[in-house]
Order: C-alpha cells, then sequence, then structure tokens
C-alpha cells in the first residue's frame, strides 16, 4: 500500500507540474496518472487501496467542501437565492432530457436505459468546480454578483438530485417502478441536510467558545482534525438513517462550516480555511488519481464517435438549462459564459456510479460505463481549462 501510495502523490504531481508548464489544467496530469496506474493499464497500484478506493476519494470531497463552506459568504448567496436553487435541478433536468430524447437514437437503447444514462452523466462534479469557486471567493472575481457562490451552492445540490434520479431510474430498468416518494426525498434530502449541518456547526462553535471562555484553549490545528471527525461523522448519518429519512451528507458538511464560520471569529474562520486549503494539496492528488484508476480504457476506446455525439448533443441541452436558471438575474453575456463553462465538467459521481448498472445486471450497463468515461475524459479537462482561461476575462474583480 505505501509503495502505490508514494506512486500516486510523486507520479501524480509530477504529471500536474508537467501539465501547469504547457498551459493545461493539473487535474488533466492526475487523471492520466490514473489511468496510467490503474489496473486496467499497469496495475501498479495495490488492490488494498483500490478496494477503499471510494472512501478515500470521498474524504478528500469532505475536505473540499469544508474549505468550500468556510468561504462561503451567506449574505452573498441572498442575493442570488432563486438562480442557485434552479442551478441545483434544471440543467442536470436538461441534460437528462437531451439523453431520454437522442440516445435512443444515437446509441440504440431504450428510453429507460437512456434514463439511466443520464442519470449517471447528469451530475456536474463539485470536485472539479468546488475549487476554483473558493479560489474566486478568495481573489474577489465575480464576487460582486455572487457568482461563484451561486455556482457553489447550485453544484453542491445538483449532485444529490442526480442521484435520487439514479436510483429511481435504474430501479425501474431493473422491471420495478417509480414511486412519488422518490421524488419527494429530493427537497428532503437537501433541506433535513441543511439542519443536521448547521445543528453540529453550532454545537462546534460552542464548544469552542466554552473552551476558549475557560482558558482550555484549542489550538487551530487540533480544531481541524475535530472538524474532518465531525464531517465524517455527519457522512455517516446519511447512511444510518437512510431507511427512514432521506439526508444529504454532502450538503450537512458544507452547512456545518458555514454555520461555523458565521459563529466563530473572523480570524480563527479565516485560518481554518487556510489550513483545509493545505489539506487539499494532498486530497486533490489522491481524489482525482484514484478517479483516474476508476476508468477502463478498453470500454472507453470501443465506446467510439457515437458516445462524442451524444456528450456533446447533451451538453447543449445542459447549456438551455443554465442559461434559462440565469434569466432575470443582473448577470451580463460574458458572465453568463463563464456560468456555462462551469457546468461543463463531469467527474467524481460518474466515477462513482458509472459501474452501478452494469453491476446490476441491466443489458446497458457496458454502454453507460463507456460514457461514464469518455464524459470525464473529455468534460473533467474541457470544463477546468474553460474555467481556469476565462475567469479573467469574463469576470469582474472585487
Amino acid at each position: 500500500m505505501l509503495t502505490s501510495l508514494s506512486f500516486i502523490f510523486l507520479v501524480g504531481l509530477a504529471m500536474a507540474a508537467i501539465c501547469q508548464r504547457i498551459r493545461l489544467p493539473r487535474i488533466i496530469g492526475m487523471l492520466l496518472t490514473g489511468i496510467v496506474l490503474g489496473p486496467y493499464v499497469l496495475d501498479l497500484l495495490d488492490p488494498s487501496i483500490l478496494s477503499i478506493s471510494s472512501e478515500l476519494r470521498q474524504m478528500a470531497l469532505i475536505i473540499i467542501l469544508v474549505k468550500a463552506g468556510l468561504s462561503l459568504n451567506l449574505a452573498d448567496l441572498k442575493k442570488v437565492g432563486r438562480p442557485a436553487v434552479m442551478l441545483s435541478c434544471v440543467p442536470a433536468s436538461f441534460e437528462l432530457l437531451g439523453y431520454v430524447l437522442f440516445a435512443p437514437m444515437i446509441l440504440g437503447i431504450n428510453r429507460i436505459e437512456a434514463a439511466v444514462m443520464g442519470a449517471v452523466l447528469a451530475a456536474v462534479s463539485p470536485a472539479v468546480v468546488v475549487p476554483r469557486m473558493v479560489k474566486l471567493m478568495e481573489t474577489g472575481y465575480g464576487t460582486k454578483k455572487s457568482i461563484p457562490q451561486m455556482i457553489l451552492a447550485g453544484a453542491s445540490c445538483d449532485d444529490i438530485f442526480v442521484i435520487v434520479l439514479f436510483s429511481t431510474f435504474s430501479g425501474m430498468a431493473q422491471g420495478g417502478s417509480a414511486r412519488l416518494m422518490d421524488f419527494a426525498n429530493i427537497p428532503v434530502s437537501i433541506v433535513s441536510g441543511i439542519l443536521l449541518g448547521a445543528a453540529a456547526g453550532w454545537l462546534l462553535s460552542l464548544f469552542f467558545e466554552t473552551a476558549y471562555a475557560k482558558e482550555h484553549y484549542v489550538r487551530n490545528s487540533m480544531k481541524v482534525i475535530i472538524v474532518l471527525g465531525v464531517s465524517f461523522l455527519l457522512m455517516s448519518v446519511e447512511t444510518w438513517v437512510k431507511p427512514y429519512l432521506s439526508v444529504s451528507g454532502l450538503l450537512a458538511v458544507v452547512g456545518m462550516a458555514c454555520v461555523l464560520k458565521l459563529r466563530s471569529i473572523k480570524a480563527v474562520s479565516a485560518r481554518l480555511s487556510e489550513k483545509f486549503g493545505k489539506l487539499w494539496l494532498a486530497a486533490e492528488v489522491l481524489l482525482f488519481v484514484l478517479v483516474g484508476a476508476a476508468v477502463d480504457i478498453r470500454y472507453t476506446m470501443g465506446a467510439g464517435l457515437a458516445a462524442v455525439l451524444m456528450i456533446f448533443t447533451a451538453l447543449l441541452f445542459r447549456t438551455a438549462g443554465v442559461l434559462i436558471c440565469l434569466v432575470g438575474t443582473e448577470l451580463n453575456r460574458k458572465e453568463r459564459l463563464f456560468c456555462v463553462i462551469a457546468y461543463l465538467p463531469k467527474a467524481t459521481v460518474q466515477a462513482a456510479i458509472g459501474s452501478v448498472p452494469m453491476a446490476m445486471g441491466l443489458p446497458c450497463g457496458q454502454i453507460v460505463l463507456s460514457m461514464a468515461v469518455m464524459a470525464i475524459l473529455i468534460t473533467a479537462p474541457l470544463g477546468a481549462l474553460g474555467m481556469d482561461g476565462t475567469f479573467e476575462k469574463l469576470l469582474e474583480r472585487e
């Protein structure tokens, strides 16, 4: 396992640096490292690492979500409430509709299988989007109109919406039927996640305040460990209460960090945000190398031009969905274009659930996995490169 971790960090960082030197996003180098080191090319990663890959990826995602919550200004978010809510479901719904309408013609699958495919591919990747929105908030780009806050909030909820739809459509594809309760669980999951996170954040801030008042000073490094532990616990609560109540662990983590920022001294929340930013340097490598390792390059090569055509057709639907969400806002054309670009990348959800239809024995399993892999390789670099290369030109600096 130690050898595998050394390969992941050293080769991943080296490839990221090479890509950065040739003006490509660092994420491309990390994804390529994972593909090459993974079980489908050189097979240099220990099976024990791959067996806990999903848990390690989730830990890395939690770190950047805490960092995002500590950087999020809720006062700014109130200014763009409606578009943020719409961005959490409308673009994904439009993209899913694109798959339902065109995948049967382009890929030769039926409507239900097209819906399963759309549910896998419609999610935006918070692992690609969130760190870039955090960077924009820190540097002041687009913050006057709360653009990064709006995209960050929408992208965080988008995944929950899509995963609930995936479980519904995959049940239908297995011969079951869709229940109204499955769709009702979407807003329940969002609200319960926010409330749970807010309660956890309030209790944490109370603990830190009490310790400080009694002169039992808690060092910032220790606070990071405590916050991480609570974050992991919140993610576990999602699994524990799933039979009884739908709760979003990801939103709970963001909510906890937001409340912690609101109730803490400004200097303390800034130091915590800085320390989580340093943790992200290592977590980022781990996350994207392991996402790349989940990619089966054989299926990707076999997907062909039809898969590429379908992906870009669906992205046109997604673009229309994003633009509809921004109707009535103060954003100009350049800023709307940036929002469209920010909603392109896919990686985390596709890597996590792309192989599930095949494991379920669905006839569309192989083509869904092929499309998921192709979507990661096309849209993750496209969105990352687009955001990195255009934010200075398309957004105003406050």
